[in-house]
């Protein structure tokens, strides 16, 4: 049992936790920060150029949450340079597609909001 559970947390890891915190340094935020619960999806958000009160939402609201993660997910996925086919296989595939963003060769190049100041 203890052997299955040890296989299982590495598979994790390598699927997810190092892929995102790949991602994560790609996008100039601390990797560290994939491992951090709530703190993570604060992260997404800085990530994905949403805005932060996104997070009360993701966390508390019900059906709601949803919907605004698929989109922070997808402004993750454009500020990649990816395209709306990609935000669908990382919602549908993530065991796949957050490692093709993590090792893959994309770059994190984040999209210019109109009216937004120019630091």
């Amino acid at each position: 049992m203890m052997t299955a559970l040890l296989i299982y947390a590495v598979v994790m890891v390598l699927l997810f936790i190092v892929p995102l915190w790949i991602v994560f340094t790609k996008a100039g935020q601390p990797g560290w920060a994939v491992i951090i619960p709530i703190y993570n999806f604060y992260v997404m958000l800085q990530i994905a150029q949403k805005p932060t009160w996104w997070l009360i939402l993701i966390l508390l609201v019900p059906i709601a949450n949803i919907i605004f993660l698929i989109m922070t997910i997808h402004g993750i996925s454009v500020n990649f340079g990816k395209d709306t086919g990609f935000t669908v296989g990382m919602i549908l595939l993530p065991f796949i597609f957050i490692p093709i963003l993590g090792y893959g060769g994309a770059k994190y190049t984040p999209q210019v909001v109109p009216g937004a100041p120019v630091a």
